[in-house]
């Protein structure tokens, strides 16, 4: 996808690669095999793993191999990953402020935080085996793109345009952040129980479609071979894939490889917001 360059002026970057966090704790230290229990008790039961790790003590990682930069233009040049992240944050600032003057509806951008390996963002501890998330605590999006290698060489989800609709969903979840649906979902979920799973799949539907309209609204930047890009990625994340069809539907938290496809492709050829409603089946 062709992006433009970013204005450091006009983009929120924090970047912790190189700062030495940590996950404290008392106790030993967590290896890879306590991580990847947690992420499929988050996978399978909707549990949040960083609740599990955070009972675990420290996380035992390797040395941090990336040195991040102390402004936005340096954090944005350490490699062409995070350039091209810092292109796509610059990209959805342009194309979702307009849509929220026009609803009239106060908008603040994201601020995108890089870290390596371990960080720290308002909703804890960030660590790199959870994948790129949005905290609504801080308004950051968290991504350690190192993630990328691994969603290309271990999902076969590779390509500029997968990458980018990575940074696309966790700026949808900004945006249901600022129009108060997330805490609408919250509620509900408090009130229903027995609905959580089912509301966070829509809410996280929800997101893939609003990556999919930027994408739409931005059609004439896009290249031969994009969309198959992203609809691969979606494919590729969805809980029945992840789980490989074991964990029962009733468990997802994110859709099946399906839906994400669906909803991204939606939000693509509507390019319309309007058209993300994917909590309709609750309003019946």
């Amino acid at each position: 996808m062709r992006l433009d360059d970013f204005d450091p002026n006009s983009i929120n970057v924090g970047d912790q690669r190189g700062s030495g966090f940590s996950m404290g704790g008392a106790g030993g230290k967590v290896g890879c095999g306590s991580i990847v229990i947690a992420l499929i008790a988050a996978l399978v039961f909707g549990v949040d793993p960083m609740q599990m790790l955070g009972g675990m003590g420290g996380v035992e990682t390797g040395p941090v191999a990336t040195q991040g930069g102390t402004t936005a233009t340096e954090s944005c040049n350490v490699d062409a990953v995070s350039r091209e992240s810092c292109n796509a944050l610059s990209s959805l600032n342009k194309t979702w402020a307009p849509l929220f003057d026009s609803a009239g509806i106060p908008f603040t951008p994201p601020k995108l935080v890089f870290y390596s390996q371990m960080g720290r963002s308002g909703c804890g501890a960030a660590q790199s085996a959870m994948g790129p998330f949005y905290c609504p605590s801080d308004s950051g999006i968290y991504i350690d793109t190192d993630f990328y290698r691994e969603m290309e060489q271990r999902m076969g989800a590779g390509g500029d345009f997968a990458r980018v609709y990575v940074m696309a969903h966790e700026y949808g979840h900004h945006v249901q952040t600022l129009t108060g649906m997330a805490d609408q979902i919250r509620s509900a979920q408090s009130q229903n129980p027995s609905a959580a799973n089912r509301l966070q799949v829509a809410m996280e539907l929800q997101a893939d479609c609003y990556a999919g309209v930027w994408a739409g609204r931005n059609r004439d930047r896009i290249e031969p071979g994009d969309i198959e890009e992203g609809l691969t990625a979606a494919h590729a994340i969805g809980d029945d894939t992840l789980t490989g069809g074991r964990a029962p539907e009733a468990a997802w938290t994110h859709g099946s490889s399906a839906q994400r496809m669906e909803w991204l492709r939606r939000g693509l050829q509507t390019a319309d917001e309007d058209q993300c409603d994917t909590l309709a089946e609750f309003r019946r």
